[in-house]
């Protein structure tokens, strides 16, 4: 096996010991400074964590705010993972109008940040909202972050599709192609879902990132988890320890749904390998004859 580096001796590994040693000294230490700084100015006391107690905050406040944070975020994954793997595909295609065009489309959502798309589809479905009596103005921060996030983390799941594509071994697409796979064939049956199975750690911090971009509904009025963290630490005077809720919640989240993608992905990484073992042992039998 080719290794990128040597293996350090005894030496160079007494070295690495120290230097981490030298790095995880400095870090409690700075740690040990910010939290003495907040026990100092009152920050960590009793009272600034009582509210959390009680059930009317969570009721009102956190449990509300998880919830749309969720909605949104959940809706938004399946219409980026969608959209993505369709412009994927269209980047893709054997014919050459549908690669610009899905080039062109995923090339401006990716440039674009997903805050000025949030503001844009809010202004704009809140104008609507003016001229038409049809449409809840209520709904507009809504849509405006689920809009947001499906076009920008669409662009970039569609990324992702087209380099796990192509980062796949020559070998697939060739025997796909001698058993008489059309390239729409090749691609839906053997190529995708093997990109699908290889992109997966990408696709888990993209899933990530759609769900902590929630937050940035806060700025077009949505009310999510860390919009509604914020009207707690507001009524009750102790901002900081309602964030530091959010991120816990946040980060159990987070877990939860890196653990569910990774589940998923062992599940799918044991149906495409049966189908590629089966395409490649094809293409022996038609070289064979």
């Amino acid at each position: 096996m080719n290794e990128l580096f040597d293996v350090p001796g005894p030496r160079g590994r007494r070295t690495l010991a120290i230097i981490n040693a030298l790095g995880l000294a400095i870090i409690l230490a700075i740690t040990g400074i910010i939290v003495w700084i907040l026990v100092a100015k009152g920050q960590l006391s009793t009272a600034r964590w009582t509210p959390f107690l009680t059930s009317s905050v969570w009721s009102n406040y956190l449990i509300p705010g998880l919830v749309a944070t969720l909605k949104a975020a959940g809706i938004a994954i399946v219409t980026s993972n969608a959209l993505g793997i369709l412009l994927g595909v269209g980047r893709l295609s054997a014919i050459a109008p549908i690669r610009w065009v899905s080039g062109i489309i995923v090339e401006f959502f990716r440039a674009v940040p997903v805050l000025v798309m949030m503001i844009f589809f809010y202004f704009a479905l809140s104008h609507l909202a003016l001229s038409s009596e049809s449409f809840d103005s209520q709904h507009a921060p809504f849509l405006g972050v689920v809009l947001g996030l499906t076009l920008y983390n669409g662009s970039v799941i569609a990324e992702l599709v087209r380099s796990g594509v192509h980062n796949l071994p020559a070998g697939q697409r060739e025997a796909g192609l001698a058993i008489g796979l059309r390239h729409s064939q090749l691609l839906r049956s053997v190529l995708l879902p093997q990109a699908l199975v290889s992109m997966m750690p990408a696709m888990v911090s993209q899933l990530v990132v759609i769900l902590k971009d929630t937050a940035l509904g806060f700025i077009i009025a949505y009310p999510e988890l860390l919009r509604q963290a914020r009207l707690v630490g507001t009524s009750q005077g102790n901002l900081l320890a309602s964030l530091i809720v959010a991120a816990l919640m946040f980060i159990v989240v987070n877990t939860a749904l890196s653990y569910a993608a990774d589940v998923l992905s062992r599940r799918l990484s044991a149906r495409t390998g049966g189908q590629s073992e089966e395409v490649a042992q094809a293409a022996l039998v038609v070289d064979a004859d």
